[in-house]
């Protein structure tokens, strides 16, 4: 009797960590997911449409010419001016005029290009 009463426990205990290894893994994944908002989610939240960017009859990827068409490049080295330890949107590479493809990724997350060549370029890209 105390055999089957060890192996009741044991395959309790078992299932108890499955269930709670679970329940940890979809809050840690929800807490990640919070933390990682994709542009796409940013500009439909703001009601822009995809075909805005995209186009409506052909998916196409999107050039930069049209990011500036609603984000002025002038007013966004302006508004970042005082990022330390460089102006990412006024640069001595390409000054104004980086392509914003190279950083901001908007179907999935963002990446810091400086960081690739300047490993002390610690900057948040959104």
């Amino acid at each position: 009797m105390g055999i089957q009463l060890n192996e009741q426990w044991n395959n309790t205990m078992k299932n108890l960590t499955i269930m709670l290894s679970l329940v940890l893994s979809i809050f840690a994944g929800s807490a990640l997911a919070k933390d990682t908002v994709l542009l796409d989610q940013t500009h439909a939240a703001k009601g822009v449409k995809c075909a805005s960017c995209h186009g409506k009859e052909d998916r196409q990827a999107v050039p930069m010419l049209k990011c500036v068409q609603c984000h002025n490049t002038e007013k966004l080295a302006a508004k970042t001016a005082d990022v330390k330890p460089v102006n990412p949107h006024n640069n001595r590479h390409f000054a104004t005029e980086t392509d914003c493809a190279k950083c901001h990724h908007v179907h999935q997350k963002s990446e810091n290009l400086c960081v690739s060549c300047h490993p002390r370029f610690e900057l948040v890209t959104p």
